[in-house]
């Protein structure tokens, strides 16, 4: 799945001489944390967030007690006087696996989406990403979560596969992860379904080993040898 398909395209954006306090205003009102700024022709030219509002003044206790010189000093602070320039972008090209990862490496909540030319196309945040893999993975309907521990061998997923639908059983999705033991994989077929007593013997009989996936963790120390 690309990008394009999950980033919001309708992108609320504000200009670079706008006041922070319109650009806090603006991203209260609208329940959003970053917003582009963009020249005349819709080229990107940077982000404000709101910690970088933040980090600049404490709004609500200036908005409360401040005087007003001081309000005035800080209304005369403009986006372009904290914004950061050449933000980090992805293209349209992208997968959300790539966001996910350029995110979780950049650690930052949100990316604006260019195309070649650098003009704006959408935003895509970790929200908008959240809400994707849900999709994908179908955990937004209601069933169960199985794990299964299974040896690295050509063919396992399918055993698994067609034990679930001989059962009668739609798949949500299925998650294959590595494990710390070599040539092992754990395998995580998500059930529509909240009867899974017949399945789960079924699989065990099939000589696989059920793990819990709540106890589950891919962190734990590796065994010693």
């Amino acid at each position: 799945m690309f990008v394009s398909q999950s980033m919001v395209s309708k992108v609320i954006t504000i200009d670079k001489d706008a006041s922070v306090f319109e650009a806090q205003e603006k991203m209260a009102s609208n329940g959003i944390r970053h917003l582009p700024i963009v020249n005349s022709e819709d080229i990107l030219i940077g982000i404000i967030t709101d910690r970088d509002i933040r980090s600049t003044m404490p709004y609500r206790l200036i908005k409360e007690t401040g005087s007003a010189k001081e309000r005035e000093k800080l209304a005369g602070l403009k986006v372009k006087d904290i914004m950061t320039q050449d933000p980090q972008t992805i293209d349209l090209t992208y997968t959300i696996q790539d966001a996910l990862l350029m995110i979780q490496k950049k650690k930052v909540g949100a990316f604006p989406v260019v195309d070649d030319n650098g003009k704006l196309k959408g935003i895509l945040s970790i929200r908008d990403l959240l809400r994707a893999f849900i999709n994908v993975l179908g955990i937004g309907e209601p069933g169960t979560l199985v794990g299964i521990e299974v040896t690295e061998r050509v063919g396992q997923l399918k055993k698994i596969v067609d034990a679930v639908t001989e059962e009668n059983i739609s798949l949500g999705s299925v998650l294959v992860a590595r494990t710390w033991d070599e040539g092992k994989r754990a395998v995580f077929p998500y059930l529509l379904t909240n009867n899974v007593v017949r399945i789960k013997k079924k699989l065990s009989d099939l000589g696989y080993k059920l793990i819990d996936p709540m106890k589950w963790s891919l962190d734990r120390i590796p065994k010693k040898p």
